[in-house]
Formats: C-alpha cells, structure tokens, sequence
C-alpha cells in the first residue's frame, strides 16, 4: 500500500525500505530503490542507505518519502497494490518519478489507484468515477474523455493550461 501521507520510522533508509520484508538482502534492497527511482537520491545523501530519517522523516522531502514507499512495496511484491494518492502533494518533476515507478511496480498485478490527478490513471485499464460514494462513469481513459461525462469535465479542468491535452 502507497498512501498520501507516508509511513516512514526513525531509523535507517535501508531499514525503512525493508521494514515488513525480514531478511531483505542489500542487493534486494537496492534493486527496489532503483525500480522506485530513489537510488539516485539515496546515493546523494552523505550516509546513503546508511542516512538515518528522524522521527517525522523531516530531513527528506515529501516526493522522497513517497519514493522510499514504492521501494518498500517493490521489496515486499504484493500481488495486489493499493495506491492512495501517491502524487498528491510532490511537484511536477517527482510525480514524474513517482508515476514511471508507479507504472513499473503496477505491472502484472492487480491495482487500485485513488487519484484526483488524473495524470496518475490515464494508463489504466479501467476507471471508475465516483461521486458521494457511487459509481458514476466507468472505462479506460479514452472512452471517458468521449462520453464526455464527469471524468471528461475534471480532466479538462486539470490540463486546460496546455498540459498535454491528448487523450
């Protein structure tokens, strides 16, 4: 599961990435920070892996935090994934980053990805638009944007300013 608000401990980036993932080789470690592109990074802080996050994970920002979850549950490889708002509050560059790691560890598992940026789901299979708790539009990005529905009317809203209007 990869929230909004992140869950990061006190200890270790190393320790934070294999937290649920007991015996969690180096290797393995470090292969799930470079799916997350987080390596980069992680390599740049002057411990590394060995950086030790304080109680609220303040010495890193919001967009690395998100990067240390998604390695965390590129480590932990669930068969099914919960992704809740993962690129809510990070700037555009690290929900990049974030989207590419996002599709990598979505591949060849089922997924759930609650998102009011629609960025995030365009590449979905499926999408369900809710509103007040019901379903109210349902298909793949394309067939929304041609129903021209809530979800045509929202995404609209969103990259109105020239942002890649292509469905």
């Amino acid at each position: 599961m990869v929230l909004q608000d992140t869950w990061l401990f006190h200890g270790t980036i190393r320790e934070n990435i294999a937290y649920g993932r007991e015996g969690a080789t180096e290797e393995e470690i470090v292969r799930a920070a470079k799916l997350a592109h987080a390596d980069g990074f992680i390599r740049s802080l002057p411990d590394g892996y060995d950086t030790v996050l304080n109680e609220e994970a303040s010495n890193i920002s919001q967009g690395q935090k998100q990067l240390l979850t998604i390695a965390r549950a590129f480590l932990a490889d669930p068969p099914m994934l919960i992704l809740d708002e993962a690129t809510s509050s990070v700037d555009t560059r690290t929900e990049l980053q974030i989207q590419q790691a996002m599709q990598t560890l979505m591949k060849g598992r089922t997924s759930f990805v609650i998102a009011h940026r629609l960025s995030t789901i365009r590449e979905a299979d499926l999408i369900l638009v809710m509103d007040h708790g019901r379903i109210v539009e349902q298909g793949t990005h394309r067939e929304l944007l041609a129903a021209g529905g809530p979800y045509a009317d929202l995404y609209y809203s969103q990259f109105a300013a020239g942002q890649g209007l292509a469905g």
